[in-house]
């Protein structure tokens, strides 16, 4: 049946932007909606405008059948029920039940977790455990690049602690970290699933020695663990009041919303912790309560679908118009390559087509500078998504936030209409697309609700295609390999021979 769907959608007529536009005066009304938070008028609003993409009214009935065949609603009501949505390890997905939204019995275990983590993010920030001024967060993958990026957009001015997330094992990540912090007013946050991989825990170890190296007393007083193997991190030396658990149906990449978000509640304080899974659980009621392309992360998923399956779109690119979101494009790399970057269905046979894009991207206005020849002249089709807030994040003349602001809406419409010239070296073809997320301010209700919706389309995506987004077993033959190197005793290819050889590991 889905192949039907598909053929009945490559059949479709494609035309341009600018012939969308002219042919419905109701086109931006049906793709630009404001997504309130909520009713309290702190919550904020975001829009999002996809109507400068190819998606018509035939390409969406056509999405939205596709949907229906591919039973979204029964996998999104899985999802939501705490069902097993990851078939290939048993388990549930229930990253929305930390934002309250979920699974009953979960979401009373998320917040009976929360409330631990608040206790100890009050206490220390009262001083409970002696001066903390600075704060290092060790983990990896989603351990590391939520907490980085929500503290570089939440935090940037005005924190109540300073917090370091280092999650290479590249010796020069940590010790700029220990050089930025006084031994004595540190506190060290060991962020791992299973308390066991490799590049964190060597980090751990590595911070408990420069504690012992200046005197810190009690070193492992100055430890707290998050991570879904308690026992394990027992065993490690960190005393159990310490231990901040989540459960073992959070995966890292969605793990923000758990004890995993520990950093930025030291950086932010509670209350504005618990505003950032606010705004993301207003996401979550949207995506599980609406239907068809009224469901943003849905329509978006529809948008990704056609420049992947039917343009032959390899990539995405994703700009943030805000310094503030800096990291956002790197989060979602993680997001959505390790989600979906496979090449077989959840049943384990294989995809028919493309699947996840190469997701990249920069900040406003620099990539204009860098990268955006190709965007406009290049021989590649890249689907573009814009971001950017409407209030400035700072207090310098509004000329910074103006031009910041006018280039963003200026690219996309640049994309779309293009240039004609009787140079060729002039001409800009148009018809180009991209998308554009509008925040009214970056707040942490805001900023929740924007990343709940990437991975909600994520996930929506992953149900179009029949994957599982929820396991990652790409990631782990490199690090099988990098073990047998460690424990040597095993011959590799002649290039990685002479490799090893050359550095000295062999």
């Amino acid at each position: 049946m889905t192949d039907a769907i598909w053929d009945a959608l490559k059949g479709l007529a494609k035309p341009s932007l600018t012939e969308l536009f002219d042919g419905d005066s109701q086109r931006l009304d049906k793709l630009s909606t404001r997504f309130e938070l909520g009713e309290e008028e702190t919550l904020g609003e975001i829009r999002f405008d996809w109507s400068k993409t190819h998606l018509d009214d035939a390409h969406i009935a056509a999405f939205e059948e596709l949907a229906g065949a591919m039973d979204f609603a029964g996998r999104r009501a899985a999802l939501f029920a705490g069902e097993i949505v990851n078939p290939t390890e048993g388990r549930a997905a229930e990253h929305t039940a930390q934002r309250g939204v979920g699974k009953e019995e979960s979401v009373q275990l998320a917040l009976d977790y929360h409330h631990k983590t608040a206790a100890i993010v009050e206490a220390i920030l009262r001083g409970a455990m002696g001066e903390v001024k600075h704060l290092i967060h060790v983990g990896i993958g989603g351990s590391a690049l939520g907490p980085a990026l929500a503290v570089d957009a939440l935090a940037e001015e005005g924190s109540l602690v300073d917090v370091h997330v280092v999650s290479n094992i590249d010796g020069v990540a940590l010790e700029r970290a220990l050089r930025a912090c006084d031994p004595q007013t540190t506190m060290l946050a060991i962020a791992s699933k299973t308390f066991t991989t490799i590049e964190t825990m060597t980090n751990a170890e590595s911070v408990m020695n420069w504690f012992r190296e200046n005197e810190v007393a009690d070193p492992y007083g100055r430890v707290v663990a998050l991570t879904a193997s308690p026992e394990k991190a027992v065993e490690w030396g960190v005393d159990e009041t310490r231990i901040l658990p989540f459960s073992e149906s959070v995966g890292g990449r969605y793990s923000l919303w758990s004890s995993i978000g520990f950093p930025v509640a030291m950086a932010l304080g509670w209350p504005d912790f618990a505003e950032f899974l606010a705004g993301a659980a207003a996401m979550d009621e949207h995506f599980r309560d609406t239907d068809g392309a009224d469901n943003l992360p849905l329509r978006a998923a529809f948008a990704d679908q056609y420049y992947t399956r039917l343009r032959g779109c390899q990539t995405r690119a994703v700009f943030a118009y805000d310094q503030r979101l800096a990291l956002l494009p790197d989060y979602l790399q993680q997001l959505e390559m390790e989600s979906n970057g496979k090449s077989v269905k959840a049943d384990g046979t294989p995809v028919e087509g493309p699947t996840a894009p190469i997701t990249w991207g920069g900040v406003g206005t620099d990539a204009q500078h860098a990268v955006f020849q190709l965007l406009h002249q290049g021989t590649n089709l890249v689907p573009v998504d814009f971001i950017a807030c409407i209030a400035p994040g700072d207090d310098l003349a509004e000329d910074h936030h103006r031009i910041l602001l006018s280039n963003c809406f200026a690219q996309g419409a640049a994309l779309m209409a293009g240039k004609a010239s009787e140079d060729a070296a002039r001409a800009y073809p148009g018809d180009r697309p991209s998308a554009t997320i509008l925040l009214d301010d970056l707040t942490p209700a805001t900023f929740g609700a924007l990343v709940a919706f990437h991975e909600h389309r994520t996930f929506a995506n992953a149900v179009l295609m029949g994957i599982n987004p929820f396991d990652q077993f790409g990631v782990e033959l490199g690090k099988a390999i990098a073990k047998q190197i460690e424990k040597g005793g095993t011959t590799f290819d002649p290039s990685t021979e002479a490799l090893l050889q050359a550095a000295g590991i062999a």
